[in-house]
């Protein structure tokens, strides 16, 4: 295992080089003006990325007995996962907290300071506490200790100390090992940072491994944003009920129209269906635009009759994106919904897809 280059070889390896020799010369992934590839900002800047790589190689075979436990005492959690730390681990303990909830694992974040002023009410005796802190000697964490032993909460410390304050008072201990800091001084958190945050990654997918989620529970988790759109079902944005039409196939060509007409949100189409109410057909203010241009006049003829036979359709839990792909391809504006008898239970409409931003 290599061990973390030293903070001072980083530093000089970023002096400006002394010779000079050819330099080769590389353009910004923006489009920017050429730079040399010596250029000392490229250099240092690299050599920080090599140094908090070499950090989270390192931690690979640090895991042990210490994630193993943390582990079973997330998947055996009665209650929440609770994970708190302060400053640079204060961020990445409302990530992990994040990371947790969003894949089905109940969690939320307690900042230290605000806990000794009340937030400890937030936890009971069901509870795992996640306590991240590099130094293991933040004031701040350690002062919950006393607290957190008496509701009864478990407590496991993520630190680059196994002997501090909060890991011995912990039931479980995940040592990311000491490590020197890509900072110039030594000083600002970067490499034990990116090392803490590569943990709690383990962590969270390593919960979510042993207890996998469907996607229609991950769908629950994530109905916002890009993300939800991704695993939005039919059945969210169809329109349905009232907003559904439906007519019978042997019903007059005007009744067709007056149903598109009068169905809350005057969708451009109807689905049309057979004696025993399966899907028979679909027709749509396209069909009645091409009728009027032939010069069609009879509006009394069956619908069977001129309806668009054999239409694409969708289940209602098939994923939106799916059937906007289909309606692209296609070239359709309107969807019928169907159940597993063939029976039209919804419309899905491009309009709606516009309105939620497939399309």
């Amino acid at each position: 295992m290599r061990s973390p280059v030293p903070a001072s070889r980083l530093r000089a390896a970023a002096r400006p080089p002394r010779s000079s020799s050819a330099k080769t010369a590389t353009r910004h992934t923006s489009g920017g003006p050429l730079v040399a590839s010596d250029h000392p900002h490229l250099v240092y800047g690299r050599r920080v990325l090599e140094l908090e790589a070499r950090a989270i190689e390192s931690l690979a075979p640090r895991l042990g007995a210490g994630f193993v436990r943390t582990i079973d005492l997330v998947l055996e959690c009665p209650g929440h996962v609770v994970v708190t730390g302060i400053g640079k681990p204060g961020f990445l303990a409302q990530k992990l907290s994040a990371t947790l909830a969003s894949t089905g694992t109940p969690s939320l974040y307690l900042h230290p300071a605000e806990a000794v002023h009340g937030d400890l009410g937030r936890v009971t005796e069901a509870d795992v506490i996640l306590a991240l802190s590099n130094s293991g000697n933040t004031e701040d964490l350690l002062r919950l200790l006393p607290p957190l032993k008496r509701i009864g909460a478990k407590l496991v410390a993520i630190t680059g100390d196994p002997t501090s304050p909060l890991a011995r008072g912990a039931v479980a201990v995940i040592d990311i090992g000491r490590m020197d800091e890509a900072c110039p001084l030594g000083l600002v958190p970067t490499t034990s940072s990116a090392a803490m945050h590569a943990v709690c990654d383990a962590i969270a997918l390593t919960v979510l491994q042993s207890k996998p989620i469907s996607s229609d529970e991950y769908a629950l988790f994530h109905p916002g944003g890009a993300l939800g759109r991704r695993v939005m079902r039919v059945a969210e944005l169809m329109r349905s009920g009232v907003a559904n039409p439906v007519v019978r196939e042997t019903e007059p060509l005007f009744r067709a129209v007056a149903v598109m007409t009068n169905t809350p949100g005057r969708p451009g189409a109807t689905s049309v269906v057979d004696r025993r109410g399966r899907l028979a057909g679909i027709f749509t203010d396209g069909d009645l635009r091409r009728l009027v241009e032939r010069g069609h006049q009879d509006f009394s003829v069956a619908v069977r009759s001129v309806m668009g036979h054999k239409p694409r359709t969708c289940l209602p839990e098939a994923l939106v994106q799916d059937a906007a792909a289909l309606m692209h391809e296609a070239r359709i504006d309107q969807l019928p919904v169907v159940d597993g008898q063939g029976r039209p239970v919804g419309l899905l409409d491009v309009q709606d897809l516009l309105a939620a931003r497939f399309v």
